[in-house]
């Protein structure tokens, strides 16, 4: 097999990003038969289908969504060589964009601190920050699919990284609570509302063991909803901690006994991007973090 060149590369990313061969090309100055060209090249290389071409216009494969993985992790360690390889023996600013996963919660009340300890060391640092839901593959995908450096993800107490091949390393562990409509004499009996990222395996045998908890009355996709409706007395939730931080004034929180349950919070990465210097300085504040209120150091 011949190697890919970075322009092959490039195409495949954007072929996949814009859904069509004359789209990837306009962005990419070019014409659309070197693009149909270059594709056709590097699934000869490949020995694989990478698109499959319609009507529809074109969508990657399975072979084609995991060559594109591999283009977008490749051409991001080729971005990072320049800088890597004068940055060595050197302690001083960082520059460059440094491209962060989260999912809500840790995006809004753990990654703003974080990023201004980073831009107060290096201001020539640019952070992209993603919101991803924790469904699925969730941030660790992102990451595993070349589309951030670095993400904050929800991770089992035992295992294996949520995507194989990643780096996984756990920062935090944050137990769960009962918010409620503040004053509420028996919260306990309220209907449930629930959302769709609130169950994993790290709460799943406590919740079977609870017989008080009701089924859910509402069903909502974010946890700013769900915060929201308890506090205006539509039920009640069982949340983690960092869900809670910034709740309204009609919201209480309760503990849920002395054995409640909990969950890791942590960063993953790729194996080639955790000794890039930007990954390591975000590593550093991250580590660095004062945690809040229900929340402990892993």
């Amino acid at each position: 097999m011949t190697d890919l060149a970075p322009h092959e590369l490039r195409i495949l990313v954007a072929v996949e990003e814009e859904g069509s061969f004359t789209a990837a090309a306009v962005r990419l100055d070019t014409t659309q038969s070197a693009v149909s060209h270059a594709v056709r090249a590097c699934e000869r290389k490949l020995g694989a289908v990478l698109f499959d071409r319609g009507r529809h216009g074109a969508r990657p494969t399975d072979a084609g969504a995991r060559a594109v993985a591999y283009a977008r992790r490749i051409l991001r360690l080729l971005a990072a060589m320049g800088p890597e390889v004068r940055g060595v023996g050197t302690t001083g600013p960082l520059t460059g964009t440094l491209r962060i996963a989260a999912f809500r919660s840790a995006a809004a009340h753990l990654l703003p601190p974080v990023l201004a300890g980073l831009a107060a060391r290096h201001p020539g640092l640019t952070a992209q920050v993603r919101i991803v839901r924790e469904l699925g593959r969730g941030t660790a995908g992102e990451v595993a699919d070349g589309r951030a450096d670095l993400g904050l993800a929800t991770l089992d107490a035992d295992g294996p990284p949520p995507v194989p091949g990643l780096v996984a390393v756990r920062l935090y562990e944050e137990s769960y609570a009962l918010a409620h409509q503040r004053g509420h004499p028996a919260p306990r009996g309220l209907p449930l509302v629930d959302w769709d990222e609130n169950c994993g395996s790290y709460t799943r045998d406590w919740w079977r063991r609870q017989d008080w908890i009701p089924p859910a009355t509402i069903d909502v996709e974010d946890d700013t909803v769900a915060v929201s409706l308890v506090s205006q007395g539509l039920g009640m939730a069982i949340m983690p901690r960092t869900a809670l931080l910034g709740a309204p004034a009609g919201l209480a929180v309760a503990d849920l006994g002395p054995h409640p349950p909990s969950r890791f919070v942590g960063y993953v990465t790729t194996p080639e991007l955790a000794g890039t210097a930007a990954v390591r300085a975000l590593i550093r504040e991250l580590r660095e973090l004062p945690l809040p209120p229900g929340l402990t150091a892993a």
